[in-house]
């Protein structure tokens, strides 16, 4: 089996759980400001950016206009009442096997970067090239995310077709297609029928058995 010449990461749902240290943030922060409860978390809105979240949860209680306030406010909560996230089965491995192979990786994710280096810091996971939301002018499912990603990693354009992206949503897949590279499904929340028509070439339970399939 060909190797990819490198391999990009999605980081909530594919690195880590961290739906509880989202949704516990995002939850505090809008009693804190409406002094209302939050309503539950939408599937269809996985992946996407913060900011786009924080208007679909203003918009709930018609406070559109304090959707950027509502977004500034999650990022504070979500520092300062940090929760570490639950590290998903296979990252460890696939570091180890990458490292060892050469193979270049990272992370581009629509989480804030602060959020990505409390994470990788309090888990202690081999990640030192990573991005967030912060780092790009169009966040997923723009492909800017990946080739920025790729390019810190010292990728060409012509090699975009040989970078595997894990992803496990509908959003960083689409990006991941729309940037020339090689979508990898994993199934944390949509089905394997969803990820392959957003146009994953093979989908796995976790990067477990995406390291298996590897090795």
């Amino acid at each position: 089996m060909k190797l990819p010449k490198g391999v990009l990461f999605d980081f909530d749902g594919v690195i880590v759980d961290s739906f509880e240290s989202h949704y516990s943030a995002w939850s505090s922060s809008f009693k804190a400001l409406f002094d209302e409860e939050i309503p539950p978390f939408p599937k269809s809105y996985a992946g996407k950016s913060p900011m786009l979240i924080a208007e679909y949860f203003c918009n709930t209680i018609g406070q559109k206009q304090h959707a950027e306030h509502l977004f500034l406010l999650k990022d504070k909560h979500l520092d300062e009442y940090f929760k570490v996230p639950k590290l998903l089965p296979g990252v460890l491995e696939i570091e180890g096997f990458l490292t060892k192979h050469n193979i270049s990786f990272g992370i581009a994710s629509n989480a804030t970067k602060q959020f990505l280096k409390n994470s990788i810091k309090h888990l202690n996971i081999n990640f030192e090239v990573y991005f967030g939301v912060q780092d790009y002018e169009k966040p997923k499912p723009s492909p800017e995310a990946y080739i920025t990603l790729a390019k810190r990693l010292g990728f060409k354009a012509e090699d975009y077709k040989d970078l595997w992206v894990f992803e496990d949503s509908l959003t960083g897949t689409t990006a991941a297609r729309l940037a020339g590279m090689i979508p990898i499904g994993i199934l944390t929340q949509y089905t394997e029928e969803e990820l392959k028509e957003a146009g994953s070439v093979m989908v796995f339970p976790t990067l477990k058995e995406a390291f298996l399939y590897l090795s």
